[in-house]
C-alpha cells in the first residue's frame, strides 16, 4: 500500500534556562508527529509526557491512520498517565498536540489533535495559521469578550490550562481534518516556544528556513535566547509528496472531525 502523504521532518527540544528537567517529549516519525508537555512535579510531568509518546509509538511505520487509531492510542495514554498519578506523590499530567498522516479515498490528509495549550500551526502559501485552539483560561476569556489577545499575553491567569491528559482532567481532545497540499509545513510546539516568541517571528523562521531540522533548531534556539523560562520543543513536518484527486471531500458523517478552521485563538502559558 503506497502512502498518500509523504513527509520530511525535524525536531528539537531544550530544557530552557530555568528548569532542571525537560518535561517535554515528542514523537516525530511517520505517520505520527506529536509534542507532549508534562506537568506535576517530582518527575511526574516527565513520566507523563513519556507515557503519551510510548502509547503512540506502536503506530509508527503505517502509511496512514484513521481517527479510531488515534482514539485508541489516546485511551492507552490516559490510562498510563492515570496510573502514574496513583503511584507518585505528584499529580501527573500532560498536554498533547500534533498531527497524524491520514487518507480519504486515496487523498493525503492532515489529522490534527489537541489537548491543552501546546499548539499545531500550518504554513501554507506563506501564511501561518494556528490550527489548534488553546484549552486555557485566557482563551475562554477571549471568546467571552472579556479579554483581548494582546491583554492575554500578560494576564496573570495565562498559566492556567483547562484540559490535560491526567491531572484530574477528562482529557477530551479536539480534532481537525483537512486535505494536505504539496508544500504544506506543519509546526507542533510546546508553549515554551509560543510564550517566548511571537507568531510573526515563528512565521518568519518557518518561512525562511527550508530544511525542517534547521527550522526546528532555530525555533528552539530563538525561544531559549528570548528567555527560556520553560522547556521548549518544536517538531516541523513538510509535505513532500501528496496524492490528491479533486472533488473527494471528507466524509460528512465522520464523528468529531471536519474540514474546519479554528475560532480566534490565543494561548495560555504554564
Amino acid at each position: 500500500m503506497s502512502a498518500s502523504l509523504v513527509v520530511s521532518a525535524g525536531a528539537s527540544s531544550h530544557t530552557g534556562r530555568r528548569r532542571s528537567l525537560n518535561e517535554d517529549a515528542y514523537l516525530a516519525s511517520a505517520p505520527v508527529f506529536l509534542v507532549a508537555d508534562g506537568m506535576g512535579g517530582h518527575e511526574a510531568g516527565e513520566r507523563a509526557s513519556a507515557a503519551v509518546v510510548d502509547a503512540f509509538s506502536p503506530l509508527i511505520g503505517r502509511p496512514a491512520l484513521v481517527l479510531d487509531d488515534v482514539r485508541r492510542a489516546l485511551g492507552d495514554a490516559k490510562d498510563a498517565v492515570e496510573a502514574l498519578s496513583s503511584e507518585s506523590t505528584g499529580r501527573a499530567g500532560t498536554t498533547l498536540s500534533g498531527v497524524v498522516l491520514a487518507a480519504v479515498d486515496g487523498m493525503g490528509y492532515w489529522l490534527v489533535l489537541n489537548i491543552g495549550d501546546s499548539r499545531t500551526y500550518r504554513l501554507a502559501d506563506g501564511e501561518l495559521e494556528q490550527i489548534t485552539v488553546d484549552h486555557s483560561v485566557v482563551q475562554e476569556l477571549i471568546e467571552a469578550g472579556e479579554l483581548t489577545v494582546e491583554e492575554s499575553a500578560t494576564d496573570h491567569r495565562r498559566n492556567i490550562i483547562t484540559r490535560a491528559i491526567g491531572a484530574g482532567s477528562t482529557g477530551d481532545a479536539d480534532y481537525w481534518m483537512f486535505p494536505a497540499e504539496l508544500g504544506d509545513r506543519i509546526l507542533i510546539c510546546s508553549d515554551g516556544l509560543s510564550s517566548e516568541i511571537s507568531d510573526d517571528d515563528i512565521r518568519e523562521i518557518v518561512f525562511v528556513e527550508s530544511d525542517p531540522q534547521r527550522a526546528a533548531d532555530v525555533l528552539v534556539s530563538r525561544a531559549v535566547s528570548a528567555g527560556g523560562r520553560d522547556n521548549v520543543t518544536a517538531v516541523v513536518v513538510d509535505a513532500v509528496l501528496v496524492a490528491s484527486r479533486p472533488g473527494s471531500p471528507v466524509a460528512a458523517d465522520e464523528p468529531d472531525v471536519a474540514d474546519t478552521r479554528p475560532r480566534e485563538s490565543a494561548g495560555g502559558m504554564r
